[in-house]
């Protein structure tokens, strides 16, 4: 297979903290620096949250301000996704940092169960979110967590509300919602292309289920999703010493499969991203 695979790593999250793994990138600077690793290993798209410290996630638009610019000055051309996820905000306050303008942004259109709370995402935040990204020139990556939010982000192509071509991410292997089941990942695939032709997928296996996905992903022709967001362990036995380490791992994954690794101007054009913004 010839298609190139794009690599997102997803820096640290809301939920792993040191105690975790020690690994695990909390300030600013521990992030660029993280993201600076993965990036010379392979990732084209860094997934980034911010946080006031090891247990609080925040919608800080001067944090995400200060992650974007070191990122764009340590990782040049790489893509910025910042997340617009519900555990570091309510309402609009999850969308406070798309004026920073990242290349990409998360984007949930439906609610779902997490393992201890709801993941609420109402139609009304979720129009308004989907409209700030337009204003902004954002591409939304759509976190699927369910097989409706798929058909949801198809009738938003529909309408108008999303620009297609999609990128859509199947999330699995969170506890309450969408199971890590390979013919259910092979369904999403060939649903996703029967009702929103000409998407781009990739998919995030969630813990011990990280580096399996990751193989559907790469074998199917997808692109992959993975860091100490998702999954702080190498494999069983041993904490991941990076989120380098995770990346080198697809890489890995893509050189069996004979499928090249995207560079960051080439995830670019495939995705149909503006050019990288060159920093001062």
């Amino acid at each position: 297979m010839t298609k190139p695979c794009i690599i997102c790593v997803a820096l640290t999250g809301s939920v792993p903290r040191k105690e975790d793994n020690p690994a695990v990138p909390i300030t600013v600077a521990e992030q660029v620096e993280s993201a600076h690793e993965a990036f010379e290993a392979g990732a084209a798209i860094a997934h980034c949250h911010v946080r006031l410290d090891d247990q609080t996630p925040t919608s800080d638009p001067g944090r995400f301000g200060r992650l974007k610019e070191g990122l764009a000055r340590h990782c040049p051309g790489m893509i910025v996704q910042f997340s617009t996820g519900g555990r570091s905000g309510v309402g609009a306050e999850r969308g406070g940092m798309l004026s920073l303008r990242p290349d990409m942004a998360s984007l949930a259109v439906g609610s779902n169960n997490f393992p201890t709370r709801v993941y609420e995402n109402p139609p009304e935040l979720v129009d308004w979110l989907a409209a700030e990204m337009r204003r902004h020139d954002v591409k939304p990556e759509i976190e699927a967590f369910d097989l409706s939010h798929i058909f949801q982000a198809a009738k938003m192509a529909r309408d108008g509300r999303l620009a297609a071509p999609l990128y859509v991410q199947f999330v699995m292997g969170v506890k309450n919602a969408m199971p890590a089941d390979r013919p259910s990942f092979d369904f999403f695939v060939e649903t996703l292309a029967r009702i929103a032709p000409g998407a781009e997928w990739c998919a995030a296996g969630i813990g011990r289920h990280q580096v399996e996905v990751n193989a559907w992903c790469v074998a199917a022709g997808g692109h992959c999703r993975t860091g100490l967001e998702d999954n702080v362990r190498l494999d069983r036995d041993r904490l991941a010493p990076s989120n380098a380490a995770l990346v080198r791992r697809v890489v890995d994954l893509c050189a069996r499969h004979e499928r090249p690794v995207a560079g960051p101007a080439e995830a670019r054009r495939i995705l149909g991203l503006r050019p990288a913004t060159v920093a001062a």
